[in-house]
């Protein structure tokens, strides 16, 4: 058995052993840390259970999960607990060849998995075998990122029944499901555009962080790190982080709509976009791309459906997004990036 499987062996009998009531009062899992320094969330069994018991009730079934993420994150630790509430030790994907092989391990019934983006990417690429076992599952959470539209198009054109989901380890995971919150959860929007959060799945504190647990947990609400609207169904829909909001040139750019906008130009496989200090504009929207797109190209797509000032100043054209390892953008290697390539210059 290589490391990465015997790793989630332990995690899975722990997990197990927690949710019977013995160990810690709380289960620990860290932020990203794409922003900085890791976070270390405490989160009460009620809140994982709730999660669980939510989640089951929107999709309409429980069952078996297939382990892709790592657990140390709240998402894989998810995987890991429901599936052992519903009764069955999850299958773990890295103690097999293949994903289809791991999808050939599962028992009979409904099954289901959690991916980010990137690995439903992969999936669809490599069709064959593994995208035919994709579509075997009940359900595929997808999150941990932005969505590109077209990529969930082309999963549910293959029969893949996907579900995107928003959260972060502070809510248990994925509390809003197609932007919709689960049953108990509450979504607001503060007089600043932030979204926050209410409900049983919210975490406890961070461990020995008594001062940035004050500041994210508010009478009752998780104050997030992300802009968002409601509309008046109640659908939530994401602008992108707070601080991705780039003022360049006295102009406000939300740094995530413009990454939306060039994941959706044919020629773009991957894209995200940034701010970076600039001593002329304040800051300087600085856009990532994954495909065979120029400076220009990219900056009149742009346009075409935003504000000319919302176009990125600069292109960095890479093989691959880096990321950490939940699958989410690095944020820190793509500023270091930008800074390396602005000295190129």
């Amino acid at each position: 058995m290589n490391d990465a499987a015997g790793r989630a062996e332990k995690a899975v009998a722990a997990m197990a052993e927690w949710l019977a009531g013995g160990g810690p009062e709380h289960w620990v899992v860290e932020t990203s840390g794409s922003t900085g320094r890791p976070k270390r969330v405490m989160l009460s069994r009620a809140a994982v259970k709730a999660s669980a018991a939510a989640s089951a009730r929107r999709v309409g079934a429980s069952g078996q999960w297939l382990l892709t993420l790592p657990d140390s994150y709240v998402a894989g630790a998810n995987v890991i607990a429901r599936s052992l509430l519903a009764g069955h030790e999850p299958v773990i994907a890295a103690a097999h060849g293949s994903f289809a092989d791991a999808a050939a391990a599962m028992a009979a019934g409904p099954g289901f998995v959690s991916l980010v983006p990137t690995q439903l990417h992969r999936i669809l690429e490599s069709g064959g075998d593994d995208l035919a076992a994709l579509a075997g599952f009940h359900t595929l959470l997808l999150g941990g990122g932005p969505i590109d539209p077209s990529l969930r198009a082309r999963a549910e054109e293959t029969g893949v029944d996907v579900v995107a989901t928003y959260g972060s380890a502070e809510t248990c995971g994925g509390c809003v499901y197609d932007a919709m919150p689960l049953d108990g959860v509450g979504i607001a929007i503060g007089t600043d555009g932030r979204v926050r959060i209410s409900g049983p799945t919210l975490f406890d504190g961070y461990q020995d962080d008594p001062e940035q647990t004050t500041n994210a947990l508010v009478d009752g609400w998780f104050l997030t790190s992300d802009a968002g609207t409601l509309d008046e169904d109640g659908r939530l829909r994401i602008l992108g982080r707070v601080d991705d909001m780039v003022i360049t040139g006295g102009v406000k750019v939300p740094a995530a709509l413009v990454a939306r906008r060039l994941r959706e130009h044919p020629a773009v496989t991957a894209a995200e976009a940034l701010g970076t200090p600039d001593d002329e504009w304040g800051q300087r929207l600085v856009a990532f791309v994954v495909g065979d797109i120029d400076a220009t190209s990219a900056r009149d797509w742009v346009a075409a459906e935003h504000p000319r000032s919302w176009a990125p100043r600069e292109i960095v054209t890479l093989d691959e997004i880096p990321l950490l390892d939940n699958g989410k953008p690095d944020r820190q290697a793509l500023l270091a990036l930008a800074a390396t390539n602005q000295g190129a210059r």
